[in-house]
């Protein structure tokens, strides 16, 4: 495993990782060589606060994809963002443009002949929550998720499980728990 970064002064607690970005093909093809799968859980910005103030190139997410689909890593297992499945309600104003340039990415998932599986955690995603060692996958659909909660912890088990024992392929899913 080969944890990546943009800046690896913020990421002292990861000794094994390697700075790279995800929208730079040739740094992707390097990094992913040899490896069974890649996981795309970026985001141009972090947290909320920093997101919303951010002039994001609407092309980021599609630039990651292709980079990660033309690296020739066999499996993608992708971060989802609750807003976009179907049936969700569209973001606020500040988060739109952050959605629609997700959507793209998806799209360009979608298009490829890569396996690839989106696990999608519900809208309340929770950071310092401990790990409760369960979760369920759902549809495509925001319902699916809407009452449902996850740790980030549970969603690193369940991206590791995916890579491990794939059960998703050229598709999304919600991934939560109710506990």
């Amino acid at each position: 495993m080969t944890p990546v970064v943009r800046d690896l002064a913020r990421h002292r607690d990861l000794p094994t990782a390697v700075r790279g970005d995800v929208t730079e093909a040739r740094e992707v093809a390097a990094i992913v060589r040899g490896h069974d799968a890649a996981v795309n859980a970026v985001s141009p910005a972090s947290g909320p606060a920093e997101l919303a103030r951010l002039d994001l190139d609407p092309a980021f997410f599609v630039r990651a994809s292709d980079a990660l689909i033309g690296s020739g890593v066999p499996r993608i297992v992708a971060i989802g963002l609750f807003s976009n499945l179907d049936g969700a309600e569209l973001p606020p104003a500040p988060f739109r443009a952050f959605a629609a340039a997700h959507a793209a990415g998806l799209d360009r998932l979608r298009e490829s002949g890569t396996d690839w599986a989106m696990l999608t955690p519900p809208a309340t995603l929770l950071v310092d929550s401990p790990r409760l060692g369960q979760y369920r996958l759902g549809t495509e659909t925001a319902e699916a998720a809407a009452s449902g909660i996850l740790s980030y912890a549970d969603l690193a088990v369940a991206v590791l499980d995916e890579i491990d024992n794939p059960t998703l392929h050229r598709t999304r899913a919600t991934v939560f728990n109710n506990a």
